[in-house]
């Protein structure tokens, strides 16, 4: 990847770290208009429930203070009460008097008796009946509701259950709890409103937004149109505006220095091949059955100048996207020849892992360097083992062709760090492997009750099946020593045995470990003989 590329995309991911804060802030303040919005609806539902509540408390007050009055029904005295009552409760227009269900007088004065109780439409907790589009003779066309209690019957003006003050653009109705409308104030969709009676809930369309609430008693209506969220949203963007800028802000400046920290470090690797600041060191492999090492597996690291060290995982990716890796796998090849020549000529039987890039399992460009560096060295190919991890397996075809060709060489082939990519037993059997690298994670999980302990023993069988040696990298405890001897797995690594080592140090750890455990593998050999 060249600079000015690395650059572009950079500069990109910075204008989108940017876009995406500023996006976000959009949507809360939508999200947050339409809840605002959403519960003044709610609140004003609430508050038309409890003018409804009001209006009928007092026409039920009403009309239970008559039937507690021991009036001559019809009386002067009588006509009188209702009419006091009528005065002085806001929500009833008249009070009638019924015997044997027909008028006898009202408020006004005595009935001529043609008057009939009608078929009420509801019946309140109270035991009060409530008609619905009564049109009285005195009411000039209006129509009214009418409250039954006892023989005493209320008539009210439906308007004053939504006799209310809400914003201008909100509409109100109010029905019984099944649906029946007693009141609205003007809502000019009826199929909403319909809709709403028979299946009141809250939520907006692509016109209005909606609100119900419902008691015992009553159900309210609110509508609105939508037009008055852009407004709401207006105000919640300008609230949430200096927030999402600073977190742009923030965002893009992270971006961007993010950005130069991955081009100063590109720049530093490049700098830091040309100045040998990359070393190598040797993590010991150990044959588990005898104890002797055998070997060990070459890895890379970097000191840079002002003596602080960077992590594998932060360059080595950084090496592969920028075409940096081949030359890192050449220096670590050169290395290994250079430090290790001496012991792999002096013990035949240990050898030197070298890990390859993804890109060296397809082109196969490594196994040319190798060959060349080798010659005349006295190493035989058999001492230098080749390790892949799983991504150098994707293109099996391609995969296949090089890991033959090293095996006609002479080398061992290994994946390396199995488990932690995309482990397909397809490609294992489809490729001529040697060796299985089982991942420290699942080493880790040995002895205990993670999900991933029951997959290691699951791993060696596999790798047993196929035929191939394994090794478990990253051992650090003897329960996870005596699990892999259990196992019968062939060989390991990990801090149990040794950190990974600089050249000196591994040659007199491997010397120590040849002498210590040399002649046990001798008598074990000598017996299987």
């Amino acid at each position: 990847m060249t600079r000015t590329r690395t650059l572009l995309i950079m500069t990109a991911v910075a204008a989108l770290a940017a876009v995406v804060p500023m996006a976000l802030m959009t949507w809360l303040s939508w999200q947050q208009a339409v809840t605002l919005a959403q519960d003044d609806l709610q609140e004003t539902a609430q508050r038309t429930l409890l003018r409804a509540e009001r209006s009928y408390a007092q026409a039920l007050s009403a009309l239970q203070s008559m039937q507690a009055d021991d009036l001559v029904p019809c009386s002067p005295a009588h006509i009188h009460r209702m009419q006091s009552k009528v005065v002085t409760t806001s929500s009833v227009d008249q009070i009638g008097y019924f015997v044997d269900g027909r008028m006898r007088c009202t408020s006004w004065g005595p009935s001529d008796g043609s008057i009939a109780w009608g078929t009420p439409d509801h019946t309140t907790a109270d035991g009060a009946a409530l008609q619905l589009d009564v049109q009285p003779r005195a009411a000039y066309g209006r129509r009214m509701l009418s409250l039954r209690l006892g023989q005493y019957d209320a008539l009210m003006d439906p308007g004053h259950f939504v006799d209310l003050v809400a914003a201008h653009d909100m509409r109100l109705a109010i029905a019984t709890p099944d649906g029946r409308l007693i009141a609205q104030q003007s809502l000019a969709r009826h199929d909403l409103l319909e809709s709403l009676l028979r299946d009141p809930r809250d939520g907006m369309d692509d016109r209005d937004l909606f609100a119900t609430a419902r008691s015992e008693e009553w159900l309210a209506i609110v509508v609105a149109p939508r037009s008055r969220l852009r407004d709401i949203f207006v105000g919640q963007f300008w609230r949430f505006f200096p927030l999402g800028i600073l977190l742009a802000a923030g965002c893009a400046g992270g971006a961007l220095w993010l950005s130069r920290r991955r081009l100063s470090l590109h720049g530093g690797l490049v700098q830091g091949l040309r100045r040998n600041e990359l070393y190598v060191v040797y993590q010991p492999i150990i044959e588990l059955e005898t104890g002797i090492c055998v070997g060990a597996e070459a890895l890379i690291r970097w000191r840079r100048a002002d003596g602080t060290e960077v992590r594998p995982d932060l360059f080595i990716p950084l090496a592969e996207e920028s075409g940096l890796v081949e030359a890192i796998t050449d220096m670590v090849i050169e290395r290994v020849i250079a430090d290790m020549q001496h012991l792999l000529v002096g013990d035949r039987s240990a050898h030197i892992a070298i890990n390859l890039a993804p890109e060296d399992m397809i082109s196969g460009r490594a196994l040319k360097v190798i060959a060349s560096k080798l010659a005349g060295t006295g190493i035989a190919n058999q001492q230098i083992w080749l390790e892949a991890t799983e991504r150098g397996f994707m293109d099996i075809e391609r995969a296949r062709a090089v890991i033959t060709a090293a095996r006609h060489a002479g080398h061992a082939v290994a994946i390396d760090d199995f488990g932690v990519g995309y482990s397909n037993l397809q490609y294992l059997q489809q490729l001529p492997l040697d060796a299985l690298k089982i991942d420290k994670s699942f080493i880790d999980a040995i002895g205990t009750e993670s999900a991933t302990s029951p997959v290691t023993g699951h791993i060696i069988d596999m790798a047993k099946t196929l035929g191939l040696f394994v090794v478990a990298e990253g051992v650090e405890t003897e329960a996870q020593l005596a699990y892999l001897h259990s196992r019968k797995v062939e060989f390991g690594q990990g801090w149990l045995f040794s950190k990974a080592l600089k050249r000196d140090d591994f040659i007199a750890f491997h010397e120590h470990r040849r002498a210590l455990y040399g002649a046990a593998r001798e008598n074990m050999q000598n017996a299987q003989r």
